[in-house]
């Protein structure tokens, strides 16, 4: 048996693009969900606050989360350059094209097999 361990998604927002992503393993979830349980407790706890202040610090909790599925899932992208640069994961997140930092991010949420309701519970 030959197995892959990452998977290749094209992109459907930027022709040419291509996503590799970590398919999920029983080793990963654990360091998944290890790193996003207490980012995703807090956030709950600030979502049920009164405060306005509460909501917006809710908000940057799902930023951050957001920002660590992609981190841990989006391996290499192929056929983007930023600055004239090849892009690499991080570059995506820190300056790329916001729509294709949500392509890749759902691409990485799919191979995880969690519907929403889940991940906000992970």
């Amino acid at each position: 048996m030959t197995y892959e361990s990452v998977t290749v998604v094209e992109s459907q927002t930027a022709p040419g693009v291509r996503f590799s992503v970590a398919k999920m393993s029983f080793g990963r979830r654990v360091e998944l969900t290890r790193k996003v349980r207490e980012l995703a407790r807090r956030m709950e706890f600030l979502e049920a606050g009164p405060e306005p202040g509460e909501r917006m610090d809710a908000a940057l909790l799902q930023a951050e989360i957001d920002r660590l599925y992609l981190a841990w899932g989006l391996r290499a992208i192929e056929g983007l350059e930023v600055d004239g640069v090849g892009a690499i994961p991080a570059t995506l997140a820190d300056a790329g094209p916001e729509e294709l930092f949500r392509e890749a991010l759902e691409a990485v949420r799919a191979e995880t097999g969690l519907n929403e309701a889940e991940r906000k519970n992970s």
